[in-house]
């Protein structure tokens, strides 16, 4: 056996058992860089498998995937209509739907004994609710998928809610509730959404005690009975023979009344006003900022030129942000984000920043100083040339099965975007240029419409948030209200406390 030991000379541990001093070894004017001759071969073509799109004589859209590489068959049905759409006094309301919808079960099946059913043929069957939409999903063996969509489809159309199932779903929002400010991320990312789109825009209400306790059984069916007459999006992938399939749908779904299309929505969006916003919480160490003003659609052309301008502000390891606040200068755990872009409505432009208490105002700084330097720092063809390739060889990943071609083909009809939606942004992302980041950047970045929320430990922050020299600092208020009166809660929230 091999004697192993480790020697210390003029404070350098030295492995092996004897030095041998050979003069001084001056070192190659430059280093080589082998991983530089490693051939990188060109992105294979982006031509995802569209599925099949039938849609029916009453409005309702079917996709059919097929994939016989599993012997599995999963669909979903996409319904208009969440928690954007619920009443102000009632919200929760679908939340509570999408849980009690499932555990209820139908007038022929109970949820219990649909659990019973579904765990004994390793099959699923899910419903939830989103910030657009609700939706019911499932999944079995190609064996059991006749009887599982059969029982979906029952359940979508023929739901029976139990009064005992809304209580529970109430019990379990209620202990959410009373425990959402021991997350300082979910504080930090819901109340920056406020300042935003304003504390009581659709997109930013919160289910508190009362909301959710006054939710009643006949809510649930009234939002059934008021969504499943829009236009639903039914999709199915799998290990299935087509012209079957599209028939056992054309069976269940084109007897249903012609489609009702939800009323167009009136929201309006404003820039926040550059100020600073503080939430205190002593129970940590470090601070949690968020920078954020307002984004943008996805229908903007500009959208491609954004995205690349991301990737270099904050999309990774490369970012500026990164290389700058946490590499060059070591003030942050994490950092960076971006100008937003959802499907039908602005996102928000947020950046964040995770660091220590008493690096809060540095770090910060350091932030803002990058984000304003979109508008005075020119790119490079490095930057674009790399964004470039994190984007587009993301593209492979993202959609490199035909289950996620057809969940964003769903999508895209659900907010009615073309079906080559995908392939014709790729090609505008190979299309950017210098000259188009640079118009991009001083079109949408203005450092005087972004506020800044800081939820950390007020005595641990030194220099005080007023160093940012943003203006007076305000606290926000997190205090989660008790409901008044009768009838309030389910009952759940004082056992919970």
């Amino acid at each position: 056996m091999t004697r192993f030991t480790l020697k210390r000379v003029a404070g350098v541990v030295l492995a092996g058992t004897a030095f041998i001093a050979i003069g001084p070894i001056s070192a190659p004017a430059q280093q080589e860089k082998p991983w530089e001759k490693i051939p990188i071969p060109p992105l294979r073509e982006f031509k995802p498998q569209q599925p099949k799109r039938i849609e029916l004589k009453n409005g309702i859209v079917l996709f059919l995937q097929e994939d016989h590489e599993l012997p599995f068959v999963s669909g979903s049905v996409l319904i208009p209509g969440g928690s954007r759409d619920e009443p102000a006094a009632k919200t929760g309301l679908v939340e509570l739907y999408g849980q009690a919808w499932r555990t209820s079960g139908t007038a022929k099946m109970s949820g219990d004994a649909m659990d019973d059913l579904l765990e004994s043929k390793a099959a699923h069957i899910e419903t939830g609710g989103g910030e657009g939409s609700t939706s019911l999903g499932w999944d079995s063996l190609k064996g059991d998928a006749d009887q599982v969509f059969s029982l979906a489809v029952d359940l979508l159309l023929h739901p029976k809610f139990n009064p005992e199932k809304l209580q529970l779903a109430q019990q379990q929002s209620a202990t959410s509730i009373v425990r959402r400010n021991d997350d300082e991320a979910g504080i930090a990312a819901h109340e920056a959404a406020k300042l935003v789109y304003g504390p009581d825009s659709p997109y930013t209400r919160q289910p508190e005690l009362a909301t959710i306790g006054a939710v009643t059984v006949a809510d649930l069916e009234a939002w059934h009975d008021r969504t499943i007459g829009g236009k639903l999006i039914v999709g199915v992938s799998g290990d299935f023979d087509p012209a079957a399939m599209e028939a056992r749908l054309r069976a269940a779904f084109e007897s249903l009344p012609p489609v009702k299309p939800l009323p167009p929505r009136k929201d309006s969006f404003q820039a926040p006003k550059q100020a600073i916003y503080f939430i205190n919480k002593e129970d940590v160490n470090q601070s949690n900022v968020q920078i954020v003003g307002l984004g943008t659609d996805r229908r903007n052309p500009d959208v491609p030129a954004l995205a690349l301008m991301n990737d270099i502000l904050g999309g990774g390891f490369a970012s500026r942000l990164f290389q700058k606040v946490r590499t060059e200068l070591g003030l942050a755990y994490a950092v960076g984000g971006g100008l937003g872009f959802s499907y039908d409505h602005p996102a928000m432009f947020q950046v964040e920043v995770l660091t220590q208490s008493s690096s809060t105002v540095e770090a910060t700084k350091a932030a803002l100083a990058e984000i304003a330097g979109l508008t005075d720092r020119p790119f490079t063809e490095e930057e674009l040339k790399r964004a470039q390739d994190n984007i587009l060889n993301s593209f492979l990943f993202r959609y490199d099965t035909r289950d996620k071609v057809l969940a964003e083909s769903e999508r895209l009809e659900f907010y009615g975007y073309p079906p080559n939606y995908l392939e014709t942004y790729e090609a505008a992302l190979k299309k950017v240029t210098l000259a188009d980041l640079g118009a991009a950047a001083k079109k949408y970045i203005h450092p005087n419409q972004l506020a800044v929320l800081v939820v950390g430990n007020q005595p641990e922050i030194k220099p005080g948030l007023d160093a940012l020299n943003l203006g007076p600092v305000h606290p926000v208020d997190i205090t989660i209200p008790q409901p008044q009166g009768p009838g309030g809660t389910p009952g759940a929230a004082e056992k919970e406390q």
